[in-house]
């Protein structure tokens, strides 16, 4: 945990400090195992599903290729025949082939090319994919890339747990989010995740979080 965002988070909001001591240590850990391709591909299949059923759709693609991820290449010379029958929708494996191709042509950065672009750089070159929008690409830069200074504002968690922690009457709207997360710069992403957190307390019930990261 940086010590340095939770000081800076509490001196910053009040409401969000006192959030802070009722969560505890932040717990966020980017899971830096995965390409931005694997990544990528793991978080198309996983979109619109509960998570039983979209790991058991990404188990049976990864069947194809030995139980691992496919490269682009493979990807593009699987049959539409066989991953329709590993349970893929059209549109997914329109957006998977189109991920593949753009992987290839150098639109999604390898690994170690991705860490050298600015998070908005980044956001801008994978929401040419198909299926891929601002919310999946943000989902990359915290769970993946580790970026500290992210607010996802259309996320229905943090919205909620921003309304919950705030008692609002009702959720912010996407631009009254990012406005009031102006105070949090340069450690958006340690708010976003504590705001998720709320929605973990007694009072509250169940998360919604980010599936499939």
């Amino acid at each position: 945990m940086s010590q340095a965002a939770i000081e800076h988070l509490t001196r910053a909001d009040d409401i969000l400090g006192k959030l802070i001591l009722q969560v505890g240590v932040c717990a966020w850990k980017p899971e830096r195992r995965h390409s931005p391709f694997e990544s990528l591909m793991r978080a198309i299949v996983f979109q619109q599903l509960n998570g039983i059923a979209a790991k058991t759709i990404l188990g049976r693609v990864k069947a194809l290729y030995g139980d691992t991820f496919p490269t682009p290449d493979e990807l593009l010379a699987t049959s539409e025949a066989e991953l329709r029958a590993a349970g893929l929708s059209r549109n997914k494996l329109a957006a998977l082939k189109d991920l593949a191709a753009k992987t290839l042509d150098g639109t999604v950065p390898a690994a170690r090319a991705i860490v050298r672009l600015s998070d908005e750089e980044i956001v801008t070159r994978l929401t040419e994919i198909r299926g891929v929008g601002r919310w999946t690409a943000e989902m990359l830069l915290i769970f993946k890339l580790g970026r500290k200074d992210v607010l996802p504002a259309t996320d229905f968690g943090v919205r909620s747990g921003f309304a919950l922690t705030y008692r609002k009457r009702r959720m912010p709207t996407p631009l009254e989010l990012l406005k009031h997360g102006e105070r949090w710069r340069p450690y958006r992403t340690y708010a976003a995740w504590y705001l998720w957190r709320s929605l973990e307390l007694p009072r509250a019930g169940t998360a919604k979080n980010a599936d499939g990261w």
